[in-house]
């Protein structure tokens, strides 16, 4: 029988079988084909817009009033958070309207499950294919921050993955949840309640030190203050192992428990 995934150039390589989540995974590869252009122009335009208006223009006001944030001048501050909240934002928006378009619009999930591919494998693919997609923008991201003076270590490496982690620790469960949904309106509560909240009082702009008392447990609790902290760590060298490691614990934590949710609703949704 005709399997609808092998043009995807997924054949049997010298007989070892391709793992079937890497067959969706180079789908969504194979249809990226057709927009790269634009994303790497928008990936490279968007920091270097950010790291200009708020670090350069911005960033004056700030280092002229205080001189510094935490010891380090404005734009070294900002930068490691941006690279975090970028993550956040890539992650939650390839797991909200893509997965949606896959059940209801485009329906790319069903026609996935035609062939042998399971539900797990449709899902594992897909979040893969996000993490993909995160460890492009966070190379490029980087990238723009040395041009721009910012990378104070080499530990500053290990950030693309601690990107790449903070990203899918907002796309798992976000998955599970547009996996229960029948229009965009519970998006647009997310963007609005979640994802601007935490942009704005995760410690991306300034200290959560700064933040009303009450507050700052609040936005310590947060995945994205984890993901900025630990990314702020390893950019500026300031790397203190505990801190660090809860950091990544923590994100990896919420990843799991986003891989089991999405695994029921996706079931729930997809299996008929």
């Amino acid at each position: 029988m005709y399997n609808v995934v092998e043009p995807w150039g997924l054949a049997d390589v010298q007989g070892a079988r391709t793992p079937p989540s890497l067959r969706v995974l180079a789908y969504y590869a194979y249809a990226y084909k057709r927009t790269w252009r634009s994303s790497v122009t928008t990936s490279f335009l968007y920091p270097v817009l950010y790291l200009a208006a708020m670090g350069v223009g911005l960033g004056s006001l700030v280092n002229h009033h205080v001189r510094t944030v935490e010891g380090v001048r404005y734009l070294t501050f900002l930068a490691p958070g941006l690279l975090a909240a970028t993550a956040m934002q890539i992650g939650a928006n390839d797991s909200m309207y893509p997965v949606m378009a896959a059940i209801k619009w485009i329906r790319t999930y069903f026609a996935m499950l035609a062939t042998p591919l399971k539900v797990r494998d449709v899902l594992i693919g897909h979040v893969a294919w996000i993490a993909v997609r995160l460890s492009f923008v966070a190379t490029i991201y980087l990238a723009v921050m040395a041009a721009f003076g910012t990378v104070r270590s080499p530990w500053a490496v290990v950030a693309l993955p601690a990107a790449v982690l903070t990203g899918v620790a907002f796309a798992t469960p976000l998955s599970a949840f547009s996996a229960t949904q029948e229009n965009d309106q519970g998006f647009i509560t997310i963007y609005r309640l979640a994802l601007i909240p935490l942009f704005l009082f995760s410690g991306t702009f300034f200290p959560v030190s700064q933040l009303p008392g009450w507050l700052q447990p609040l936005a310590e609790a947060t995945p994205l203050y984890h993901g900025v902290a630990l990314s702020r760590m390893l950019v500026l060298g300031d790397l203190r192992w505990w801190p660090a490691l809860g950091d990544a614990l923590y994100l990896v934590t919420l990843t799991i428990i986003g891989l089991v949710l999405a695994d029921r609703t996706y079931h729930a949704r997809l299996v008929v």
